[in-house]
């Protein structure tokens, strides 16, 4: 069997005894051996990602019946000492919250990839499901990410690193699109998954071109023409997270996918509009692309 295991380019990790993956209250003591952790995560194929607990939470109990776990009672959070995020483990996925935007994301999603490490998990998938605003499709459509957009409209992600201006690229893995595509669609599902670009901004309002925000020093006509400047990109939905996810698992190499519900057509308004009966109804969606996807890459 050959090693996929994840491999990270960072030496500093070769030389520490230990590794507190504090975000999450797991505690390497030993990077030597790992075995404890093995034990635990090494199975894991698949890490799901999402901004809410509440939300992880349901999709582990859609994924226990998908997989047919038999798991009963409650999911539990396996980092609920550390009262950040929250974690549940279905076989061999987890479900992971990650909060608002690509700053919180980002804390979880290292220490995630180093937990993969540590684990010595083989050839694992990266998945972030959510929600979002949508550009010239009806809401309710759920969009696997291409390639992510910045909030300047690059297809790159920038950070600050000791006060340099770093840029990466910002590509999904062409085969976990592919097959999302392939095997999370069904004909009956009664609505759209596309595959299309997204823009990832660090803001949700000024930076997303929204005129309902506490400052707004642009016009509705600007608004209109930097949306129309999107959708000739290909970008099809708007969200704060996918620039970053991009480019860091695209960075490590380990393969990732970007699976969002828009909840609002931006080409039409600010302002959502769906009732909260229909925002439930519309969350639940990307869980049964990606449980049918997961199913089948399980089956590999």
């Amino acid at each position: 069997m050959s090693d996929k295991t994840v491999k990270l380019n960072n030496p500093h990790l070769e030389t520490a005894r230990s590794d507190y993956l504090y975000h999450l209250d797991i505690n390497v003591a030993n990077t030597r051996d790992t075995s404890e952790l093995q034990n635990r995560f090494g199975d894991v194929r698949v890490i799901c990602m999402g901004g809410t607990g509440s939300r992880m939470r349901q999709l582990a109990l859609h994924l226990r019946h998908i997989l047919v776990v038999p798991e009963s009672g409650d999911p539990v959070d396996l980092c609920e000492r550390g009262n950040r995020y929250a974690m549940y483990k279905v076989g061999p996925v987890l479900c992971v919250s990650h909060g608002i935007g690509s700053s919180s994301f980002s804390v979880v999603l290292h220490e995630l990839i180093k937990l993969l490490k540590y684990a010595r998990c083989q050839d694992p998938v990266l998945l972030r499901i959510g929600t979002c605003g949508g550009l010239g499709v009806p809401p309710g459509t759920v969009v696997a990410t291409k390639n992510a957009f910045n909030g300047l409209l690059r297809n790159e992600h920038e950070i600050a690193i000791l006060g340099q201006r770093v840029v990466r690229p910002a590509q999904f893995s062409e085969d976990v699109i592919r097959d999302i595509i392939a095997f999370g669609v069904d004909a009956n599902d009664g609505f759209q998954t596309i595959s299309a670009n997204t823009m990832g901004t660090d803001c949700f309002y000024e930076g997303q071109g929204r005129t309902d925000g506490a400052i707004c020093e642009y016009s509705e006509k600007d608004k209109m023409e930097f949306l129309q400047k999107c959708y000739d990109l290909g970008i099809r939905n708007i969200e704060m997270e996918a620039s970053m996810f991009a480019s860091v698992t695209q960075k490590v190499g380990v393969k990732a996918g970007d699976v969002c519900v828009t909840l609002i057509d931006r080409l039409k308004g600010d302002q959502v509009t769906i009732t909260i009966d229909q925002k439930h109804e519309f969350e639940q969606r990307p869980f049964f692309v990606v449980g049918r996807y997961i199913k089948r890459l399980l089956q590999q």
